[in-house]
């Protein structure tokens, strides 16, 4: 304890001593070129000081002085007594010219040691005040104050107008070429050399575009003297802001207005005595409007290539992590502080993002801000606490964080990191942990923990691509499929009941059975050749030739004449040379059998000449089937070919899409969307490219363009689950909360069974179930049974409303993709107005990036659209992007 006071004692001596080794100087900042000005040096200390010594130099002239003065101070607090002694030496000098002038140095002798006073600088400017004497700053002040206000009230009453030189506000900025969160220092200030008497109906700036922080209201206005525009004048700061502008652009600050109440001398009026002027003075107020002027900030945007740990953060930072405790054990609860220190726009800066382990409990980030906005730009820290409770124990390591930021220095962005953070967890006791259950072997059971949440991942694998707005309903492959199904049935139809006629129809049966039959006769005739029977062979080569004939033509024996025969040989189709070597071979058959044996080379050579002309007939007469089956064929071969061009067209475009997914992969949006908009430009589309373009968009945090893409996918196929699912997710970043007009339960019934399949899946349904209904009309007209038939009657109606069922959801979804209605806001803000103009019309209400509304007209350059809630405006059409 003694210890404790001998220091203090020593303290204390040593501070007396220091401050009776300097001189204080007190002097006004700035001066009149002709203006007496006061100055003192002051001593502080018991002692009193010997050989002061001063001399006022060239630059001044020495008007009185020295004056020396001794003043005593006693002050008692809490019982202590307190006293201070102070010796002063006072000049009245005057300036010998304009300029920055230095008080020549003042010494002194106190207890044997010399001590010396700063050397100090007066602004003395050429056009101020005229003669008057200043005592101190605060005389100076009272003194420049009541001669320069003496003089503007002169003229104020001469003419009853005060001059714009001697009343006006001034807003000045500390920068008007700034980027996108960069700070700006405003200052709002009164300059004045009149008498002011109170001041009213007060207006200042609310600075759109900007966030703004008042960091200086003073509640009493306290005038400080100030050269501007090598005048002196009384000023005093009025309002004091720090403004953040958070768009780009020129931006346009409003004046500010002020009313000042000014006491002006009115002139005397009448013959009065000389001491009533000396006595009294008549005065009156004048009311005097001052307004600053506008200023324009021109504000760029951020470059671009932000890290992905960019935080808002404009200026120069640092960062520094601490944990609120050194040792933890499982169920305590801790908290992680990360501290952003710096200068910039600390206020606005967002909170890192920080992987806790999966078994960390995390709560919501406690913000505290530390800043100061006194000096040119917003200066402190900014401390962001993690509460969190680890679950279970062991060593855990968090990954180093990463904070980047735009260095307006460097003009370029950088990202801060941390070291590693290492977590020690003992375990503690599980019987503090929150009850979820049954508890086995002291583990604390829990449902699973969503720990985030994030759009889907794009599709990977290559789509099939079509060109834009190609719909398979009502295309041209539509009609011929459903041409070659109705042509399928047709043929089925007539297929089967010409099998039914035939089956029959006897001579129809003999007419197809002609062939096998004379084949077994002239195998017969065959059998005579080998054994050299001559009239045997010839009579049942005849009669295979005859019966031949006969069964192909339906031609009765009595009429079997060469002549009946030849004719309706050609009239089957048969050439007549063909019919020539017939009709002769029968008539070598009828000679040989009553001639004698003209040898075995004759009989063969016969044998030989019939195989081949009955094999020649009937080819002949099949020809007439081959053209219609050719023609089937054909139409089948070209409807095949359709699909190639697509799919070369899609072999074009997969050295993009392959582009897109590798740079997607590593994190590069910005070329994921290009490549997969470069396939979109070639006139291709399909849901799962508009669906990539969507989520590299919204991996940009360019939100408006991901809801169009996601749009346009659902639109190509209302039942894309994961397009669907991104969509809402994308529209939770949406600012504007539109509630929709309830439709009919009906309608969203029809709507939402619609969306469970595509178009093109909607179109086959609808063949398979036409195909389905045509069998079943099939069944119902070549039926046997009545039970057969009924079946066919009631099922083929059903497949046939189903497949008509589909073909509506098929074409609804083709209308409703090309009725171009639906349309996304891409601008930040947008007004709607009450008509379609800029200048007539009225503000009705304001959109913001990433709304959906309907197009209901157009006029020029403006679009009328309408809100789910069933409210309509005028928009500029650049400010939308139709779906």
């Amino acid at each position: 304890m003694k210890r404790s006071a001998i220091i203090l004692a020593l303290l204390t001596a040593s501070l007396a001593a220091f401050a009776q080794n300097s001189i204080k100087v007190q002097v006004p900042n700035v001066v009149a070129a002709d203006e007496q000005f006061n100055i003192s040096f002051i001593i502080e200390g018991e002692n009193a000081p010997s050989d002061f010594n001063w001399s006022e130099g060239d630059d001044f002239q020495l008007v009185w002085g020295p004056q020396k003065g001794t003043s005593t101070s006693i002050t008692v607090v809490n019982g202590k007594r307190t006293r201070s002694v102070q010796h002063t030496y006072t000049y009245v000098l005057i300036p010998r010219k304009a300029g920055n002038l230095v008080i020549p140095s003042a010494t002194a002798t106190v207890k044997g040691d010399q001590i010396a006073s700063a050397r100090t600088t007066v602004e003395v400017v050429s056009d101020g005040a005229s003669q008057g004497s200043a005592g101190g700053s605060s005389q100076s002040q009272g003194s420049s104050s009541g001669s320069s206000a003496g003089q503007s009230s002169s003229r104020a009453s001469s003419t009853g107008e005060i001059a714009r030189d001697d009343l006006f506000l001034k807003l000045s900025l500390s920068r008007t070429n700034v980027v996108v969160g960069e700070p700006i220092t405003a200052t709002l200030k009164l300059y004045q050399r009149v008498n002011i008497a109170g001041f009213e109906d007060a207006k200042f700036p609310t600075f759109n575009g900007f966030w703004s922080q008042e960091v200086l209201a003073p509640t009493t206005i306290d005038f400080k003297r100030e050269s501007y525009n090598n005048m002196i004048y009384n000023t005093a700061v009025l309002r004091s802001y720090v403004l953040i502008p958070q768009q780009a652009g020129d931006i346009t600050i409003d004046p500010a207005e002020l009313v000042c109440l000014v006491n002006v001398r009115a002139p005397s009026s009448g013959s009065n005595s000389i001491f009533d002027s000396f006595f009294q003075e008549d005065y009156r107020t004048i009311r005097k409007r001052v307004t600053s002027e506008s200023y324009k900030v021109h504000v760029s945007k951020l470059p671009s290539g932000a890290p992905a740990s960019f935080g808002g953060g404009v200026g120069t930072f640092t960062v520094k992590t601490a944990l609120s405790k050194d040792s933890l054990r499982t169920h305590d609860a801790a908290s992680l502080m990360v501290t952003i220190s710096g200068k910039g726009n600390v206020s606005l800066l967002e909170a890192p993002k920080i992987d806790f382990p999966p078994d960390f409990e995390v709560y919501d980030v406690k913000v505290t801000d530390n800043t100061d906005s006194s000096t040119g730009r917003t200066t402190g820290s900014k401390t962001f606490e993690y509460p969190f409770i680890p679950r279970s124990h062991g060593t855990f390591t968090l990954e180093p964080i990463e904070y980047g930021y735009y260095d307006i220095d460097a003009g370029r962005y950088a990202t801060l990191r941390t070291d590693p953070i290492t977590v020690k967890v003992a375990r503690g006791n599980d019987a503090d942990a929150p009850q979820a259950g049954q508890m086995v072997q002291g583990t604390v059971r829990r449902d699973v923990k969503s720990l985030g949440s994030d759009i889907r991942f794009i599709a990977t694998k290559r789509p099939s691509l079509s060109r834009q707005g190609s719909f398979f309903v009502f295309s041209g492959g539509f009609w011929a499929l459903l041409a070659l199904l109705l042509a399928a049935a047709t043929a089925a139809y007539l297929l089967l009941k010409r099998r039914a006629a035939r089956r029959a129809d006897v001579v129809g049966t003999r007419g197809r059975a002609a062939t096998k039959m004379a084949q077994k006769r002239l195998s017969v005739a065959e059998g005579y050749l080998k054994n050299s029977l001559y009239t045997a062979f010839y009579e049942e080569l005849h009669r295979a030739l005859l019966g031949f004939v006969s069964d192909k033509l339906n031609i009765d024996t009595a009429d079997m004449t060469k002549e009946n025969i030849a004719s309706a040989l050609s009239s089957g189709g048969v050439p007549e040379s063909l019919v020539s070597e017939f009709t002769g071979l029968l008539g070598a058959c009828e000679y040989a059998r009553y001639a004698p044996d003209a040898g075995h080379e004759a009989m063969n050579a016969h044998y030989e000449t019939a195989v081949g002309v009955i094999s020649m007939i009937d080819s002949n007469m099949k020809k007439k089937n081959a053209s219609a089956t050719r023609t089937v064929v054909t139409g089948i071969m070209l409807a095949l070919l359709l699909p190639a061009w697509n799919a070369s067209a899609q072999a074009s475009a997969d050295s993009l899409w392959n582009a897109g997914t590798a740079a997607y992969s590593d994190g590069r949006w910005d070329v994921a969307a290009e490549a997969w908009t470069a396939i979109e430009a070639q006139g291709l589309e399909s849901p799962e490219l508009y669906y990539n373009i969507g989520n590299a968009f919204f991996k940009s945090s360019d939100y408006a363009h991901a809801i169009l893409y996601y749009e346009r996918a659902l639109k190509l196929d209302p039942s894309y689950s994961d397009a669907r699912f991104n969509l809402e997710f994308a529209q939770g970043a949406v600012q504007d909360r539109i509630e929709s007009v309830p439709e009919f339960f009906l309608k969203t019934w029809v709507r939402r069974l619609g969306y469970v399949f595509s178009s093109d899946a909607w179109t086959a349904l609808f063949f398979v179930f036409l195909a389905i209904a045509l069998a079943c009309v099939l069944l119902f007209l070549l039926g046997s049974g009545s039970a057969g038939r009924k079946t066919g009657f009631f099922a083929g109606i059903a497949a046939l409303l189903l497949a008509f069922c589909c073909l509506g959801f098929a074409a609804s979804q083709k209308a409703a993709y090309n009725r171009a209605d639906g349309a996304v806001v891409t601008v930040p803000v947008s007004s709607v107005k009450s008509s379609p103009g800029a200048e007539s019309a009225k503000d009705l209400f304001i959109l913001h990036e990433g709304t959906r509304v309907t197009v209901l007209d157009e006029v020029g350059g403006w679009w009328n659209v309408e809100l789910a809630d069933g409210r309509q405006g005028w928009i500029p059409a650049s400010d939308l992007e139709l779906i």
